[in-house]
């Protein structure tokens, strides 16, 4: 009964250390956990936001022109009084007076005031607003589609550096696998030949085989951190448990083998570069409209003041040029047309078209090639996962066999040089598992891109 109690006690007190400790490992991720914290944090993103803004502040300006333009000045000067009578609507910096300095008495210098607001209304411009407003959405467009295809590009990249640091993990784990077996081989020879079984060369020879593949790990030890670096530059964190992905990347689930996903005419790079041939194609029409002419409603109102009283009196008093106001008002509408720029603009405007003719030719040339390459990679996709079952038989067998062969070399049925020729073999066939891996992942990853769908990768790596 004491016995019993002391078991449970212990286990209870087992139970709570390995409940906390096990609350503190770090939660393992798949590939697609990571892409939110990029997408988040990224520098990149960022600038392809700021574009988007701009574009849309851009889109509010253009649209803002085609309302009245409203303008308004104040102004208060001192000077000569010599001049001709009648009313004006000068530019601000720009004043004028009226009367004859030979008819008034006083002051030769007199103070003037000047208050104006006119107003420019465009009614009709043969729908070159209309179209430079047009061009404006455009270009907001596609400036969103152009962020839509750089974060999918980021996503690809963002993939590959994934899987590169899987396939690097990977190698270094083969590696060790590799100095383990040498070592043991090593710790064999060595007995067999301090016992006269064995000759002392093949000490030797196990020895340098460890070394070598030491050597190996060493390599591949750099080159594992080396990527898990450039995965960081992505992810913005300090660590990444990737330790379930290791499993996923050797033995990737059969059920992603689809050949009927197609590249959607909606793809983010295909879009863009129909936005952008809509932007040259109405900014081409916007320009050769700006060479017919245009309409517009004028109006305005001006107060003035001047220190001149009506019986030819002048002062001097700064004071006094607000007084002896006169008001006065226009409106009406005027006609503006640039003759000189007929035969400029339409060369502009051709020049646009032209540019946005390429781009829809550019357009169908990049969806004919991604819909060759979805085939094709699809096709290299089913082949890689044929060869992917494959190889990993072949793993297992070159395992067991070499297995067997250790048991016969430890029992000196057969020789040193025969043990390492069967494992070399079984160092390349899980050197070319690895490779296909690599490979298989790298073609999903292509695909995604085209496809513009990256949930599978995201949820099964």
């Amino acid at each position: 009964m004491i016995k019993y109690i002391i078991a449970i006690t212990v286990m209870c007190c087992a139970l709570a250390v390995a409940f906390p400790l096990y609350g503190q490992q770090p939660k393992a991720n798949t590939l697609g956990n990571l892409w939110p914290k990029v997408e988040e944090n990224y520098p990149g993103v960022g600038v392809k936001n700021s574009d988007v803004e701009a574009a849309k502040l851009n889109e509010r300006a253009v649209k803002s022109g085609m309302l009245p333009q409203l303008k308004a000045q104040a102004q208060t000067t001192y000077g000569t009084y010599e001049g001709s009578a009648g009313a004006f609507f000068p530019q601000p910096g720009f004043f004028n007076v009226s009367g004859s300095g030979s008819s008034l008495n006083g002051s030769n210098m007199a103070a003037n005031s000047f208050g104006s607001t006119t107003i420019d209304w465009e009614l009709f411009s043969f729908g070159r607003l209309r179209k430079e407003n047009e061009a404006a959405k455009a270009l907001s467009s596609k400036s969103i589609s152009e962020k839509d295809a750089y974060l999918l590009s980021l996503k690809k990249l963002l993939s590959e550096r994934y899987i590169s640091l899987l396939y690097n993990e990977a190698k270094l784990t083969w590696t060790e696998n590799n100095v383990e077996r040498l070592n043991d081989i090593r710790k064999t020879t060595s007995g067999l030949s301090a016992s006269g079984l064995k000759p002392a060369a093949d000490s030797l020879l196990a020895s340098s085989s460890y070394i070598q593949s030491m050597g190996e790990n060493d390599k591949w030890k750099g080159y594992k951190e080396a990527a898990f670096i450039k995965l960081l530059e992505l992810y913005a964190g300090d660590t990444i448990n990737y330790i379930a992905s290791t499993y996923r990347f050797s033995n990737p689930e059969r059920n992603h083998l689809n050949i009927n996903n197609t590249v959607d005419p909606s793809h983010p790079i295909l879009n863009a570069l129909d936005k952008q041939a809509q932007f040259y194609a109405v900014s081409g029409e916007a320009q050769k409209r700006a060479s017919l002419p245009s309409l517009h409603l004028l109006g305005g109102y001006a107060y003035r003041g001047t220190g001149i009283n009506s019986n030819g009196t002048e002062s001097g008093s700064w004071s006094d040029g607000f007084n002896n106001s006169t008001k006065n008002f226009l409106v009406g509408v005027g006609v503006t047309w640039n003759i000189t720029s007929l035969h400029t603009n339409h060369f502009k405007g051709e020049e646009l078209l032209k540019e946005a003719e390429s781009e829809k030719l550019l357009y169908s040339q990049y969806e004919q090639a991604m819909r060759a390459d979805l085939t094709a990679s699809q096709a290299k996709i089913f082949q890689q996962s044929e060869q992917l079952q494959k190889t990993r038989l072949g793993v297992k067998q070159s395992q067991d066999a070499y297995n067997m062969y250790l048991a016969r070399y430890k029992s000196g049925l057969i020789t040193l040089s025969e043990l390492l020729q069967i494992r070399t073999l079984l160092e390349h066939a899980e050197n070319n598992h690895i490779e296909a891996s690599r490979e298989y992942w790298m073609l999903v990853a292509y695909e995604a891109e085209l496809t513009a769908d990256f949930d599978y990768l995201f949820n099964n790596l």
